[in-house]
């Protein structure tokens, strides 16, 4: 049987009826003949190099990515924030409670994750969940663009846009008041896969409306148009977008529909399940970059599945219908401050 992973990239691949290799051909000789896109599709290595520092940074976020889809993160509130598979320690250490919870009916896309206030880092980190139910099946495949209004003609991918609206009305209240509460925090967001496009425009609209928000994402598709992707890479605040391998998703939808990412884009060459140093992630500028993992000429779904560690390990589909506030006081270095 087909993880729910797995599905969802099986389905993506089969629904643009794409393989590796004519994906690699129609980048070339289509796109680049045709030159579809402004931004000088060809680039080279940027001269940035990953420090420990941002290693460290990397390898945080992706655990807050992970515990996203543990769905005692999301659906308990009052309890620690925790990875069943063991893969959010450093998450895990800084004792991270449930503050307060919203729930809802769930909407057409199933957005959920959480908002947490992290004391030992001193971080306001707002984190979205990859694919996991049927609902985000079909915003994955929900390809046509729609206007977003961050930008004149900033179009983008429109399932991915509606679970980021779907989110907003809960999201903001938590990161306002935190924000409020701990100025000197500096506010993240995060994700992995579906989350990750979700994270990006969910950072997009922050930045617009005058929050400075560092922006990590993990195996992200492609999110829009040449014009919101340009939009996005120019905002303050540092993107990170990650990419590892011969991960298929980040090759979605394709170029030659019109979707192109933001830059620049952080690779990591390494196999799957081996150890990553800072030296081991190369950095390459572009919104239509060839190189890090536009590169291959296969992929493999195992690559998606591992961000320093296996950042989906606690998926499953969650069924809870959602609807309240709850509210309680805790202690420790990190609470969560809403789920959604």
């Amino acid at each position: 049987m087909f993880s729910s992973s797995s599905l969802v990239i099986t389905v993506l691949l089969s629904a643009m009826k794409c393989t590796a290799a004519p994906l690699i051909q129609e980048r070339d000789s289509s796109v680049l003949a045709r030159g579809l896109f402004s931004g000088g599709p060809l680039s080279g290595p940027s001269s940035a190099v990953v420090d420990s520092n941002l290693m460290s940074q990397f390898e945080l976020m992706g655990q807050y990515s992970t515990a996203a889809y543990c769905p005692n993160n999301f659906n308990s509130p009052g309890d620690q924030i925790e990875c069943a598979g063991g893969n959010c320690p450093r998450v895990q250490d800084a004792d991270s409670i449930t503050a307060a919870e919203y729930s809802r009916q769930e909407t057409s896309t199933d957005v959920t994750g959480f908002v947490a206030v992290d004391h030992t880092n001193q971080l306001i980190v707002v984190s979205f969940r990859g694919s996991s139910s049927l609902d985000n099946w079909r915003t994955n495949l929900d390809m046509d663009v729609t206007q977003t209004k961050l930008c004149d003609d900033c179009t983008a991918h429109r399932g991915f846009w509606q679970s980021w609206l779907d989110a907003k009305d809960r999201v903001m209240p938590a990161v306002q008041q935190a924000a409020a509460s701990f100025p000197q925090y500096k506010i993240t967001v995060t994700g992995h896969s579906l989350g990750a496009a979700i994270a990006t425009l969910a950072a997009a609209n922050m930045r617009h409306d005058g929050y400075t928000v560092a922006l990590y994402n993990f195996g992200s598709p492609r999110i829009g148009g040449a014009k919101i992707s340009n939009y996005i890479t120019n905002q303050p605040g540092g993107n990170y977008r990650v990419t590892h391998w011969n991960d298929p998703i980040p090759r979605v939808p394709l170029l030659t529909m019109g979707y192109v990412h933001i830059s620049p884009e952080y690779y990591i060459n390494k196999a799957t399940g081996q150890d990553v140093q800072a030296s081991d992630i190369k950095v390459y500028e572009g919104s239509m970059n060839l190189r890090g993992n536009m590169a291959w000429l296969y992929v493999d779904v195992e690559a998606h599945r591992w961000y320093f560690d296996a950042i989906s390990k606690c998926g499953g589909t969650e069924k809870t219908k959602r609807g309240g506030l709850r509210i309680r006081g805790v202690e420790g270095d990190a609470e969560i401050v809403a789920t959604f």
